[in-house]
């Protein structure tokens, strides 16, 4: 169920229902309704907004198995996430990791 992997990651992340909100425009009451399993077809907009946010990709929201592997850990995702709002671009990041190996 989507809104368990939702919940299940938010509070893992420990960010509130209003953070995760704020974060990615989904309003507060739709997360709410996602996470008790009252809304069970979200659109992929929508999931997007929130896996973004939560540094995870669609998939580990959308697959019913366990996917501990493809998350991130919260030191990780706070970095992803100044990185991500630096304005450094996707391949600034590629060529600097080229530039290390």
């Amino acid at each position: 169920m989507i809104g368990y992997r939702v919940k299940s990651l938010r509070e893992e992340r420990k960010m509130s229902i209003s953070e995760l909100s704020a974060k990615s425009g989904v309003a507060k009451s739709y997360i709410s309704s996602l996470e008790r399993n009252l809304q069970t077809n979200p659109t992929i907009l929508v999931l997007e907004k929130i896996s973004k946010i939560l540094c995870i990709k669609v998939d580990a929201l959308l697959n019913e198995k366990d996917n501990k592997g493809m998350y991130m850990d919260e030191e990780w995702m706070e970095i992803m996430q100044d990185v991500m709002g630096s304005g450094i671009s996707k391949e600034e990041i590629r060529e600097f990791i080229q530039g290390r190996k």
